[in-house]
């Protein structure tokens, strides 16, 4: 895997603005903060980011892939200002988590989710060196 940061560029924190690999790619549909039967534990943006990363990191090991697979990530927020507000309590999670690992990522502010009670859904894509 190969990070890429153009020269001059200033180094983005939390994220890349590129990644480039080969192998295997696994594709991780949008996990929302609920568990394993479909159940919010919390209404907390971070609990409800924890329980998304976990939920990503469950089904990369169903396809062999770990954290530090991810080239990609997407996160769409419920509330853009609550986010920035808790950037520190989201980046501990993420660590706790992911680890030292950041791929290429966007975020966005949407108009809601279809999943009623939702603050965070994330999206992955990993790939897997062969």
């Amino acid at each position: 895997m190969e990070f890429l940061q153009p020269p001059g560029w200033v180094r983005p924190k939390g994220y890349s603005n590129g990644v480039a690999g080969s192998g295997r790619m696994v594709f991780v549909a949008g996990q929302v903060g609920w568990d394993q039967n479909e159940r919010f534990q919390t209404d907390d943006l971070v609990g409800q980011v924890r329980q998304s990363l976990g939920n990503i990191v469950a089904i990369l090991a169903q396809a062999g892939a770990r954290p530090e697979h991810i080239v990609r990530m997407n996160w769409y927020l419920a509330d853009r200002e609550e986010y920035n507000a808790r950037l520190d309590e989201i980046g501990e999670a993420y660590r706790e988590i992911i680890g030292l690992h950041f791929p290429a990522m966007t975020a966005l502010q949407i108009a809601g989710f279809v999943e009623r009670g939702a603050k965070i859904e994330i999206e992955a894509t990993a790939m897997v060196p062969d």
